[in-house]
């Protein structure tokens, strides 16, 4: 009887740390989602946010601009993660660094029902030339993701044409 109940605990041991290396529901929710981003063109990427004091486990969404038609520089920061002292835009969000040149009603409008559509984990909005970022804590399951993708890809293609225009207007005499 000795004999079994020592095979029983070695056996136990063993298999413990194997049971515990499985990834949990959400680990598994999570691979969906970023998976499923990669395959639709969004570039997922774990790296220092532009907060100055970042919650645990934001992670960034990339949607490229085209290299012949760089997007403008704006970051748009979640009023709770903001400084009251920066410029307010649509109530919940909040201007850490704006445009240089004003947005068009198209821009400005796509950028409305982005923040509209995001989950409260989203916590900053990033243009730079190159992407438009989303920092935020993958609440989402790939459904509403693809409503987010869609209205991400839509303010891209809005913001990168409406550069493409302002920029040619600028170099005509």
């Amino acid at each position: 009887m000795t004999f079994w109940l020592v095979t029983l605990l070695a056996m136990l041991a063993i298999l413990s740390p194997v049971l515990m290396l499985r990834p949990s529901r959400r680990d598994q929710r999570l691979g969906v989602l970023r998976q499923h981003a990669r395959q639709v063109g969004v570039g997922v990427k774990i790296a220092k946010s532009p907060l100055h004091d970042p919650p645990g486990g934001l992670i960034s969404y990339r949607w490229r601009y085209s290299q012949a038609h760089p997007g403008p520089v704006f970051v748009l920061v979640r009023d709770s993660h903001a400084s009251s002292a920066l410029k307010p835009f649509d109530g919940a969000w909040r201007w850490r660094i704006e445009p240089l040149r004003p947005l068009s009603r198209e821009a400005a409008a796509a950028l409305e029902t982005l923040v509209a559509l995001l989950p409260d984990d989203a916590l900053v909005l990033e243009s730079e030339r190159g992407a438009l970022t989303l920092w935020w804590g993958e609440s989402f399951g790939v459904e509403k993701f693809d409503q987010c993708n869609e209205a991400m890809a839509a303010l891209r293609d809005t913001l990168a044409s409406t550069t493409a225009v302002k920029g040619l207007s600028d170099r005509l005499p």
